[in-house]
């Protein structure tokens, strides 16, 4: 590790304490329905991944992110985004897929450094996997759609999913961007100030996201499944994100 580097990313250790730090964190910034003791927790947190964030000198925890790693896209059916979006299309995906969630940042950085970190542990995780799809929901804060007129009408207009891998509607309450958005032009300055910063890092990757968002009360977000196939990443961005994970420590 560079000593100049601020922030590291580390796999939670195999006890119940790296866990319970990150499902306070969490807690921070999910809705109060998700919370059950001070904790934001689900069943999926005992088959995921769980990773931490901190002060490389401190120690202290600045994010924190969860993931789950699928041999092909035959095990999509048993993933955190498969409750809320028929994937059955992605069943026939034959290659390695890696759902990654619960992303969270504390509560008053605005530090980039801490994302950058964040998908230079994946990039290395990525590349020593040969994962070639990378999925999961990516979340606007609050429940109304209307907030985020301009961001749904650029999704709708430049980044939907390819129709062979297209999420179908299972959840109850959803908004269909692609039809009810269907003749709005997005003012680009509104729709990128509205585009959560974790999706906008998917987009800028070459991903791509459903046409359809799922209402989520019970954490009290917006969200779009989110996918990247990691042989579309931009050369120029896929080698800036293998310099970062030549310095970051797994």
């Amino acid at each position: 590790m560079e000593k100049s580097c601020k922030y590291i990313a580390r796999l939670a250790k195999k006890t119940d304490q790296d866990v319970r730090l990150t499902q306070a964190m969490r807690a921070n910034q999910f809705g109060a329905n998700s919370i059950c003791g001070g904790m934001e927790t689900d069943k999926f947190d005992a088959n995921c991944n769980h990773v931490l964030i901190e002060d490389s000198i401190t120690g202290a925890l600045h994010g924190c992110f969860r993931f789950m790693a699928f041999a092909s896209g035959g095990g999509v059916p048993s993933s955190y985004s498969a409750q809320y979006y028929d994937l059955e299309r992605l069943k026939g995906y034959d290659k390695p897929m890696l759902e990654i969630g619960r992303f969270c940042v504390r509560g008053g950085i605005r530090d980039y450094a801490v994302l950058r970190v964040a998908w230079a542990y994946l990039t290395r995780y990525v590349d020593q996997h040969d994962i070639a799809l990378i999925f999961g929901c990516a979340s606007f804060d609050g429940v109304n759609p209307l907030k985020y007129t301009d961001a749904f009408a650029l999704l709708k207009e430049h980044y939907l999913v390819p129709n062979k891998w297209k999420p179908q509607i299972i959840a109850e309450e959803v908004f269909e961007f692609a039809i009810e958005l269907n003749d709005s032009i997005p003012v680009p300055k509104l729709a990128n100030q509205n585009l959560p910063t974790l999706l906008r890092t998917y987009l800028g990757m070459g991903g791509w996201v459903s046409d359809h968002a799922v209402v989520d009360r019970k954490l009290g977000t917006l969200h779009v499944f989110t996918g990247v196939e990691v042989s579309a990443i931009p050369k120029a961005r896929a080698r800036s994100l293998r310099t970062d994970a030549g310095v970051i420590e797994a």
